[in-house]
Formats: structure tokens, C-alpha cells, sequence
């Protein structure tokens, strides 16, 4: 797709975000809007994915011949569901019933509701470099030549079980692994500099023998593009790629911007209206 076409996208991924978390006054609309142009990029351009004749997307659990996303920070289910709808997974018009009671859009991605496009459940953070470290080496083992993409937040970088695969994942050369970390600063608390520095992620990646890159503007969507094109090329060389992905949280809603207490908090309709002021429809609103 073009780079036009793709920011259009991601504009109607952004209203669907916060009506979603507006029209059941609960979930996470900061880190969703952060990671939207990357979503975006991903799932509407870089990644390969079967599709049917009427442009939907067939889906099972092993992802055979495809590329694989796995979203480590569950809580930002808002994005992913938008993308996975406007993308061909299940209806656009479910996004209506995000966390509501029976619904298969739950607050975090969960697999025994059988949504087309979840493969793990992630509430709990610091998981999801492991699960896409197993999917890799399984396409190795396959002779799959698809790549496995994973999503992480910086915060996120606080739990251990991060650091065993990042260690895990360069002594066994999966070079069939792009890992991202969405580094906004924020988290729940506050900036992740107060509540418990990370200092230099690229830097500690590096160490641990990953081949890093910097995107220092992931809320640029032609960046974004390039980016993952050059982390892509990189693959198949023996050591695992990651993206250090600079982004603003609340990107596209400027009252949402830069602070941490758009993390977990819905719009009320007037702020909802001012987000949607900002951010023109261009799919059609479900």
C-alpha cells in the first residue's frame, strides 16, 4: 500500500480505539494509539498473510507459510483488534462489543474465545518474546520460511522473564525473530524512568548479541515502513533482530499526549467527541 493509503488506515484504526474504550468506559487507550502506525504497517503491508478471495483471512493456530505477530503487552487489545477487523479476520462491526459481557474481544487477548487472529492470551506481561522464540524456532524446524514478529512495552522491560529470552534467543541463532519494544516512556505508574529505569535497552539488547535498530519516529508511518523492511533483510544472519520503536503515547488525540494517565483511562463523551474532532474517518465507522 502506499504511504497515504496507510496513514487513512491507521486514522480509522485510532477512532475505532477510542470508541471502543469510550463505549464500555474501560481499557487502554495511550499505548494502543503509540502503536497504531506500527500495527498498521505491519499487518497492512509487510506482513505475509493468506487472504480468500473476498479479502478475508482464513486463520488456524500454526500459521503455516505465514509471518506471525504476537502481542506481548496485552492490555493495548484496543489496536490489535481494530487491525485484526479492518484486516479481514472477523467482522468490523464486533468491535461494538469490546470487553463487554460474552464477548470474544476481551480487555486482554484470550484464546479459548477463539477470536481469528489471537494466538496466546497476554495479560500477563513479560511472555509474549518467549511464545514468538518457540513459534520461530517451530517455522525452523518446519522449514518455514515465515518471520515471527513480537510487540513489547517498555515497562514491560522490568520483568525478568524478558531477559532469560533475550539471552535465550542470540545462543540459539533465531534469526527468524523481529521483536520490537514500543519505548514511550510510560507506564501505568508513570514514566518508567521513576518507577524503575530501564537505562539503555538498545544498548543491554546489543550485549546480549541481538542486532539492534533504532526507530526514532514510530509515529511516522513511512519510518515505520522503512524500518521494518531494513529489520526484515536482516534476517537469516544468525542472530535475532528488535526495533527500539520511539513512540508518543496517545498519538493522534494531542490531549492524550505525553503522560502516563491515558494508560488505563476512557474518554468521556465530551473528550471522546475532541478525539474524534482529530481524527478523520476514512474506512467508515462501525
Amino acid at each position: 500500500m502506499q504511504i497515504t493509503e496507510l496513514q487513512n488506515v491507521a486514522s480509522q484504526v485510532r477512532r475505532d480505539i477510542v470508541r471502543q474504550v469510550h463505549a464500555c468506559q474501560s481499557g487502554h487507550p495511550g499505548g494502543s494509539l503509540g502503536c497504531t502506525d506500527l500495527l498498521v504497517g505491519l499487518y497492512f503491508d509487510q506482513m505475509t498473510q493468506k487472504t480468500n478471495a473476498d479479502g478475508t483471512k482464513p486463520f488456524d493456530m500454526n500459521g503455516i507459510g505465514e509471518d506471525l505477530f504476537f502481542l506481548s503487552n496485552g492490555h493495548i487489545s484496543p489496536v490489535l483488534y481494530s487491525v485484526l477487523a479492518r484486516s479481514g479476520y472477523f467482522p468490523v462491526a464486533e468491535l461494538a462489543t469490546f470487553r463487554k459481557l460474552n464477548s470474544r474481544l476481551q480487555g486482554h487477548p484470550t484464546t479459548h474465545e477463539h477470536l481469528d487472529g489471537i494466538r496466546i492470551a497476554s495479560g500477563s506481561l513479560g511472555q509474549g518474546l518467549s511464545v514468538a522464540i518457540g513459534a520461530a524456532m517451530a517455522k525452523k524446524l518446519n522449514g518455514d520460511n515465515g518471520i515471527v514478529y513480537c510487540l513489547m512495552g517498555d515497562g514491560e522491560q522490568q520483568e525478568g522473564q524478558v531477559w532469560e529470552a533475550a539471552m535465550f534467543a542470540p545462543h540459539n541463532k533465531i534469526d527468524n525473530l523481529i521483536a520490537i519494544v514500543d519505548y514511550n516512556g510510560q507506564q501505568i505508574d508513570g514514566p518508567t524512568d521513576k518507577v524503575l529505569s530501564n537505562r539503555d535497552l538498545a544498548a543491554k539488547y546489543e550485549v546480549f548479541g541481538w542486532k539492534v535498530l533504532n526507530l526514532a519516529k514510530g509515529n511516522d508511518m513511512e519510518s515505520v515502513i522503512e524500518t521494518l523492511k531494513e529489520a526484515r533483510s536482516l534476517t537469516g544472519q544468525g542472530i535475532p533482530v528488535m526495533i527500539m520503536m520511539v513512540t508518543e503515547m496517545g498519538a493522534g488525540v494531542d490531549y492524550m499526549m505525553g503522560t502516563h494517565k491515558w494508560h488505563g483511562t476512557a474518554p468521556n463523551d465530551e473528550q471522546l467527541a475532541a478525539a474524534l474532532a482529530q481524527l478523520p474517518e476514512t474506512l467508515g465507522d462501525y
